[in-house]
């Protein structure tokens, strides 16, 4: 069984990895629509469970993620998925990511709540 450490580590590496495996044409269609929707939901700024309610705030990110990529990982096939997550190790040498330009999307995610969120304040 892994420990915290361990499996913090390994989502590290596998989330990218489904990433790249959203990517391959050799995914199936359902792993890629389930890849989607991990790779959205690990990226959005907005939780399922907000994380200022005490307790169940953490559990989307305890539970419901991880639950996601385990279920995406069980469906795309073994050897395909063994090639994104060497690949997907790849991406952090020395702790940073090689293609710093694949967190674009998330700035510009960040970017558009915040301009929203400024806006409705700034224009009652």
């Amino acid at each position: 069984m892994l420990n915290l450490k361990e499996r913090a580590n390994k989502l590290k590496i596998d989330i990218p990895a489904v990433f790249i495996a959203l990517r391959k044409k050799e995914t199936p269609m359902i792993a890629k629509i389930f890849a989607g929707i991990t790779i959205i939901y690990a990226l959005s700024p907005i939780d399922l469970i907000p994380d200022f309610i005490p307790v169940l705030g953490y559990l989307d990110d305890v539970i419901i993620l991880p639950g996601l990529i385990a279920l995406t990982v069980r469906l795309i096939p073994a050897d395909i998925f063994a090639e994104c997550r060497i690949h997907a190790e790849g991406l952090w040498a020395d702790y940073k990511p090689k293609r710093w330009y694949l967190a674009l999307p998330i700035v510009a995610i960040w970017l558009l709540v915040i301009y929203l969120i400024i806006k409705t304040i700034w224009f009652r």
